[in-house]
């Protein structure tokens, strides 16, 4: 079943390629067909995952793709998922979907852009279900790369090419970060063990620890690469521009689901491989999640902008999950991972109704807009429950990942000040800034002369309603996710409980 995740949206986006030029409606239809049957298939997995069987390593479902790889160099396309991926597999099948739904804007050159979608769906999957580190880096690539093509060529307004010109430097450094300190990483194995399976990875490193010397040379490659890939402070002046020119569907896959590779990267790589040297740069890494959370915060007060306010929002929310990082105790990293979860419904929540707004105005300018919430009530409403969700109140998903995400950074005592800070921006500087949003956009007189249409029909709607209730299903149920998350990350500190500090061999 989990082979398929993959198969099927990047079979679908070979077909879309066979489609005849003038056939305008049949990208679309592959794509919708595609992406629905993946996220039905990533419910069967996430349902299934409890009772499926695991393995020594602790990963469910394990698979492998034939044809791909090469055996001979340890190298092959084995897929599986444990807690840490299970619900980001959920999520990233769920926001490819929608999508595709939202994607009715596009009007020109379908055919290229449903392609690049399902490529973009299908890389992205793979990299959270690969257990061979080649293809998880590979998967990645593979979903990166649509991102600028997609920004520059549908992109919304003129600064639509230096936003994808701006994406594109910063994020093929950190992905080329990446890429040195993984090739650091296998070359530390000895010859006759190299292999790039991760669990087999994970053993060695765990049995035979690295050098405190050679862990400090290869951790901040890890750390600044995938930092730079989720818009970790002051390496974000990418995302805000990148995401307000994006058209509605790149800006869901981006900021919802691929981001969260940096941070399922730090997770699954660099902490657990090179202890000492995450233990030495936590102190470091909470004080730039604090960045994330003030200064984005600050800034995305002063936003006019509703695509660079969702932006500067999205930059925020990632320091949650560093600041979990920060804490790495269980308590800690398992909200970090919910975070995750909800962030990617909530982002691809956000910009669905952003791109929504600009095609029925043709402007994300909050200063022109009042009173949308009389004359769209359904689209109203959505924006103000994805508000409310943005604010971490109790309901919702997001509330269950930072209140744990908070536990875990005060059983750590040198955190504590930090807890303060980050409670203060959560509280206080994202309610504004969201807030803000809503009364200026639902609220006040509608401008003369606009008569912008609601999301009409349940099949335009559906996905706004499937992700809002996703949230609120993980917030009233948080065990549903919680419990598969938090034996696997266990299994990520098994010398300690009460956090990185204490990692250090004596």
């Amino acid at each position: 079943m989990l082979g398929w995740l993959v198969v099927i949206p990047l079979v679908a986006a070979l077909l879309v390629l066979l489609v005849p030029r003038d056939s305008a409606r049949a990208p679309r239809r592959i794509a919708l067909v595609a992406t629905a049957l993946t996220a039905l298939l990533a419910v069967g997995v996430f349902v299934r995952y409890s009772g499926a069987p695991a393995d020594a390593d602790g990963y469910r479902m394990v698979t492998r793709i034939p044809g791909l790889g090469a055996p001979s160099l340890g190298m092959e396309c084995r897929l599986g998922v444990d807690g840490l991926s299970v619900g980001l597999v959920l999520m990233g099948a769920l926001v490819g979907w929608a999508a595709a739904v939202c994607s009715r804007e596009i009007r020109r050159r379908t055919k290229e852009f449903y392609f690049l979608l399902l490529v973009m769906t299908g890389g992205i999957l793979g990299a959270f279900a690969s257990l061979d580190l080649f293809f998880f880096y590979f998967f990645h690539e593979l979903a990166l790369v649509p991102t600028f093509l997609m920004i520059g060529i549908w992109g919304r307004g003129e600064e639509r090419g230096p936003a994808a010109f701006q994406m594109t430097l910063f994020l093929t450094a950190g992905a080329l970060l990446v890429l040195i300190g993984l090739v650091a990483l296998y070359l530390q194995v000895p010859a006759g063990d190299r292999t790039f399976d991760i669990p087999s990875l994970t053993r060695y490193f765990r049995e035979h620890p690295l050098s405190a010397g050679t862990q400090a040379r290869i951790y901040p490659l890890l750390l600044f690469g995938f930092g730079i890939l989720v818009s970790l402070w002051p390496f974000h002046v990418w995302a805000p521009a990148g995401y307000a020119a994006a058209p509605s569907a790149t800006a869901m896959l981006h900021a919802g689901v691929l981001k969260k590779f940096g941070l399922y990267g730090l997770l699954r790589v660099a902490q657990p491989w090179l202890p000492e040297a995450a233990s030495d740069w936590m102190p470091v890494l909470a004080v730039l999640a604090l960045g994330n959370l003030l200064y984005a915060g600050w800034v995305a007060m002063r936003q006019e902008d509703l695509g660079r306010l969702l932006g500067y929002a999205s930059v925020a929310h990632m320091g949650f999950v560093f600041l979990g990082l920060a804490a790495w105790n269980q308590v800690g990293v398992t909200g970090a991972v919910v975070v995750m979860v909800a962030h990617g419904l909530l982002a691809a929540l956000s910009f669905g109704l952003a791109g929504h707004l600009y095609k029925q105005t043709g402007t994300l300018a909050m200063r022109q807009m009042s009173g949308l919430g009389r004359a769209m009530p359904f689209w109203g409403a959505a924006l103000v429950m994805a508000a409310l969700a943005g604010c971490g109140l109790p309901g919702f998903a997001n509330f269950i990942g930072e209140v744990t995400v908070f536990f875990g950074l005060w059983a750590e005592p040198a955190l504590r000040g930090v807890t303060v800070a980050a409670l203060f921006a959560a509280l206080v500087v994202g309610a504004v800034y969201m807030l803000r949003a809503v009364r200026r956009l639902v609220h006040g007189p509608l401008p003369d002369g606009a008569r912008p249409a609601d999301v009409t029909g349940w099949p335009a709607r559906l996905p706004y309603a499937v992700l809002l209730a996703v949230l609120l299903f993980f917030g009233w149920f948080p065990g549903g996710l919680v419990g598969k998350i938090d034996p696997a990350v266990a299994g990520l500190m098994p010398r300690t409980q009460s956090g990185v500090l204490a990692t250090r061999s004596p």
